[in-house]
C-alpha cells in the first residue's frame, strides 16, 4: 500500500458529516497572517478507525455524580481517544455492606469499549459504611481499619473479575499526595498498593497496575518508591502516572523529577500522564485558577500540552472531556451544596449537566488523536535551524508503514495568548524530507498549500522560507499523512 492509498483510508463515508454535527457552536477565532490556500480541513478519525494510539480522554468524576455519561457517550468515540480514564467508585459500588451494585459501571465500560476505546479503571475512594473506611472524595483519608481493608479487598477483587475480559489497566488510588488525612502518608499508600496490586496479580495476571496518580509531591513519589523497594514490591508497579496544571503547558519539570526519583531506586519504571488540562474560561476554584482562560487559549495549552508530552514518548490523559458540576467535593469548600464548576471540558454543558456544545478544543484535539497514532514515531535526534526570536518547540516525525515526515512547531516561551497572529521565520531542516509539504493549523483543523518557492529540498535536508508560526501548534507535514475529507481533495 503506497501513502496515497493510506491518505484515502481516512475518508470515510460520514466523516464530513460527523464534523459537521461536532462542530462547535462559536466560530474558531482566526489565525491572522496565513495567507496560504486553503486545501481543506483535517477530517477525524474515530476511536474506531485507529489502531493504537499513547492517548486517553479523562471522564472522571462521574462515581460521584459530577458528571453523567449518558448526556455526553455521544462524543467519545468520534474524539478519537484510544483510552479513558474512569474511577470505579468504591462507595458508589457499595451502599449496602457486601452488596455491589455495578448498573452504572457496565454502562459505562460496555459502551466505551462498543465505541473502540479502552477503559482504564482507579480503585478509589474511601466506603463511610466501614468505620475507618476513608473519604468518598478527593483530598480524604485512605481505609485504614481491619474491617474496612477487608472491604476494600473484597471490592477490589470483585472489581477486577468483573471486568477483567474488558479492561487490563488499573490505577490505585488518586492524588494521594494532596490528602489531609494521616492515613494518607506515603508508607500507608504502599500498603494500600501493595494489597491492591496483589489482588489484580492474582485474579488478571496480565494486568496493568499503575501507581501513585501523583498531583505534585514529587518528595512523596520518592518516600512510596523508597517503601516498595524497601519491602521487595517494587515489580508490583507496571507504570507511575503523575498529573500537572503548569501555567506554560510546556512546563514537564515534574516530569524531569520524577524521572530522576525513579532513576534513583534502581528500577526503570515507565511513566505516565494522567491528568492535566486547562480551562476555556476564568474560575475561582481548582488547578489554574483565578486566570483569564478563554476557549482560544483553552485549545491552544491543550494542544501544546499534548505535543509536548509526545515529544517526549509519554503517553497522557486529557483532563477532561466534560465540564464538571462539583457540589460536595469536601477540598472545596465542604458539602455545602455550593455548585463549584470546573471548566476543563471540551464540551460545555448546562445546568443540569447535559451538553451545550462543543468547544474548540474539541476538533483542534481530534485532530491530535487522529495524526499522532502509534504509528508516528519520534525522530531523535532531528536537529533545526530557524530565524525565530522567541523560544520555539519543534519535534520531527516519521510515519513507521509509510514513511512519510510530520514536524510540529510553535512558540513555547510563554503560556498562551488569545491573540493569533503569526511571524514568519526561515526554517532549515537538515533530517527533513518532503515530497508534497503542507501546513496544518491544529487548532482550526485548516490544511495549507505551501508554494513550491517556500521550500527546497536538497542534499543539507529541507529548507524553508516565510513559514507561519505562534504560539499554537502548527505541522509541516506530507500531504499524503494528512486525513481530509474526500471532497478537498
Amino acid at each position: 500500500m503506497n501513502v496515497v492509498t493510506f491518505a484515502h483510508r481516512f475518508c470515510l463515508v460520514g466523516l464530513a458529516s460527523a464534523l459537521t454535527t461536532l462542530s462547535p457552536a462559536q466560530d474558531i477565532t482566526p489565525t491572522t497572517g496565513i495567507t496560504l490556500p486553503v486545501l481543506g480541513k483535517l477530517a477525524p478519525r474515530t476511536a474506531a478507525q485507529i489502531h493504537d494510539s499513547p492517548w486517553s480522554i479523562g471522564a472522571e468524576t462521574i462515581d460521584r455524580d459530577f458528571t453523567v455519561y449518558d448526556h455526553f457517550k455521544r462524543f467519545l468515540g468520534p474524539l478519537g481517544a484510544k483510552g479513558v480514564r474512569l474511577q470505579a467508585g468504591w462507595a458508589k459500588c457499595e451502599k449496602v455492606k457486601g452488596v455491589y451494585s455495578w448498573e452504572w459501571l457496565d454502562a459505562i465500560v460496555n459502551d466505551a469499549v462498543a465505541q473502540g476505546v479502552k477503559p482504564w479503571l482507579e480503585f478509589n475512594y474511601g466506603n463511610t459504611l466501614y468505620p475507618g473506611g476513608g473519604d468518598t472524595g478527593l483530598g480524604g483519608g485512605l481505609p485504614s481499619s481491619p474491617e474496612a481493608l477487608a472491604a476494600w479487598d473484597a471490592w477490589a477483587r470483585a472489581l477486577v473479575l468483573r471486568y477483567r475480559d474488558r479492561v487490563d489497566q488499573w490505577e490505585v488510588w488518586n492524588e494521594p499526595d494532596i490528602n489531609r488525612k494521616d492515613t494518607a502518608t506515603a508508607e500507608a499508600y504502599v500498603d494500600l498498593y501493595i494489597r491492591t496490586a496483589t489482588i489484580v496479580r492474582q485474579v488478571q495476571p496480565a494486568g496493568k497496575v499503575w501507581a501513585l496518580a501523583l498531583a505534585h509531591d514529587v518528595a512523596y513519589a520518592d518516600r512510596f518508591l523508597a517503601g516498595m523497594k524497601a519491602k521487595g514490591k517494587l515489580e508490583l508497579i507496571d507504570a507511575i502516572t503523575f498529573h500537572g496544571y503548569p501555567r506554560n503547558p510546556d512546563d514537564l519539570r515534574t516530569l524531569d523529577q520524577l524521572q530522576a526519583v525513579v532513576a534513583k531506586h534502581g528500577r526503570p519504571i515507565p511513566l505516565r500522564q494522567g491528568e492535566t488540562g486547562a480551562p476555556s474560561r476564568y474560575q475561582d476554584n481548582f488547578a489554574l485558577r483565578q486566570i483569564s482562560f478563554t476557549e482560544t487559549t483553552h485549545a491552544k495549552w491543550d494542544l501544546r500540552r499534548l505535543l509536548a508530552h509526545r515529544s517526549r514518548d509519554v503517553p497522557m490523559n486529557l483532563f477532561t472531556l466534560c465540564d464538571m458540576h462539583y457540589t460536595q467535593e469536601s477540598n472545596q469548600g465542604g458539602a455545602d451544596g455550593v455548585l463549584r464548576m470546573n471548566y476543563k471540558g471540551l464540551l460545555a454543558t448546562r445546568p443540569d449537566q447535559t451538553v451545550d456544545y462543543v468547544k474548540p478544543a474539541y476538533s483542534a484535539v481530534q485532530g491530535v488523536f487522529s495524526i499522532f497514532d502509534s504509528h508516528l514515531e519520534r525522530l531523535t535526534p532531528y536537529p533545526h535551524t530557524s530565524s525565530a526570536l522567541r523560544g520555539l518547540s519543534l519535534t520531527g516525525y516519521r510515519h513507521q508503514k509509510f514513511d512519510g515526515q510530520v514536524v510540529a512547531f510553535w512558540f513555547n516561551d510563554a503560556p498562551p495568548a488569545d491573540a493569533n497572529g503569526v511571524s514568519l521565520i526561515q526554517l532549515h531542516l537538515p533530517a527533513g524530507h518532503f515530497t508534497e509539504p503542507v501546513l496544518v493549523d491544529l487548532r482550526t483543523s485548516t490544511v495549507y498549500a505551501l508554494a513550491k518557492t517556500q521550500w527546497t529540498q536538497d542534499a543539507k535536508g529541507v529548507h524553508l522560507r516565510d513559514v507561519p508560526v505562534y504560539d499554537s501548534p502548527l505541522l509541516l507535514a506530507e500531504r499524503s499523512l494528512i486525513p481530509m475529507p474526500s471532497v478537498a481533495r
